[in-house]
């Protein structure tokens, strides 16, 4: 049968593919428009179940906060290209999975992946958009914030770092500096306290087998080896830094300053941690002109 382009807009509209994939699909089904968007999703889950190897360093971060103010999220969602990470929709999916994340409280990732999103689950919604923008994607990982009866604040650098800091006293000028504080030091822990107690052994141990090359006493060594565990530990806590806007100030001076207690942070940044592929472009262009000589 004749397939018209009106069919075939109407297809386009609803699946999002192509108008001359659209076309066969409603040839193959002899114009039946939900048979064929049937088949198309079907399809379209197989090939996305295909890409879910694909390394996905790329993305954004997306937030949500309360009404109120006190309860924050920040959650990241992983695609393979920059230019996908601007698409609408993927931009709309990691929007409304931060919002489900704060509505709903899930535990997990697992949790958040089993919510389900206008009558749809969440992981069906990530395989369909997999399916529409031809890009491995996935959902990573989420930090919520919850600042009580205190005050919270969340700073997006960009799209690629985010931030938030809930505070007990002080107010939300505080809360902010701290939050941009936080997205541009990158703390690894809130104070020295928090530091593990592994962490602090090895690199005592680093400290001490580099003073040993010196060839001092054994009491300078020791007291040159408190000193720069000292400095370490600031350098990678939240409180011991010195505060961006003024690095004369630690932020913890600055809390204490303006009356403050910062009792939770987080800072999440795309791609952190993952090993990307390394393109030689150039050395790929060499192989493919050797295989067509």
């Amino acid at each position: 049968m004749a397939i018209s382009a009106a069919l075939v807009k109407e297809l386009r509209e609803r699946t999002g593919a192509g108008m001359m994939e659209c076309k066969k699909a409603l040839v193959a089904t002899d114009g039946d428009i939900d048979a064929a968007a049937d088949n198309m999703r079907r399809e379209g889950l197989a090939k996305a179940d295909k890409k879910a190897g694909r390394v996905a360093a790329e993305g954004r971060i997306a937030t949500a906060v309360s009404s109120d103010q006190t309860v924050a999220v920040l959650l990241e969602v992983n695609c393979e290209t920059d230019f996908v990470a601007q698409n609408e929709d993927f931009i709309r999916f990691a929007e409304q999975l931060a919002q489900g994340a704060l509505d709903e409280s899930p535990d997990d990732v697992d949790a958040l992946v089993a919510l389900e999103i206008d009558g749809e689950s969440v992981d069906a919604r990530r395989r369909a958009l997999v399916a529409k923008l031809g890009e491995n994607i996935s959902i990573r990982r989420f930090r919520r914030i919850e600042a009580g009866e205190g005050k919270l604040d969340v700073y997006l650098h960009g799209v690629r770092i985010g931030s938030a800091v809930a505070l007990k006293g002080g107010d939300e000028s505080l809360a902010r500096d701290l939050a941009m504080h936080v997205a541009a030091t990158a703390p690894a822990h809130l104070s020295a306290d928090d530091v593990p107690q592994a962490t602090r052994d090895a690199e005592k141990q680093l400290l001490i087998d580099q003073a040993q090359d010196s060839g001092k006493p054994a009491d300078i060594i020791e007291k040159m080896v408190e000193g720069r565990l000292r400095k370490y530990l600031a350098e990678i806590t939240l409180m011991g830094q010195p505060f961006v806007k003024d690095p004369d100030v630690t932020v913890e001076k600055l809390c204490k300053q303006h009356g403050a207690t910062i009792t939770d942070y987080a800072r999440l940044e795309v791609g952190e941690g993952i090993e990307k592929k390394q393109e030689d472009f150039a050395a790929e262009v060499k192989a493919q002109a050797e295989k067509t000589a």
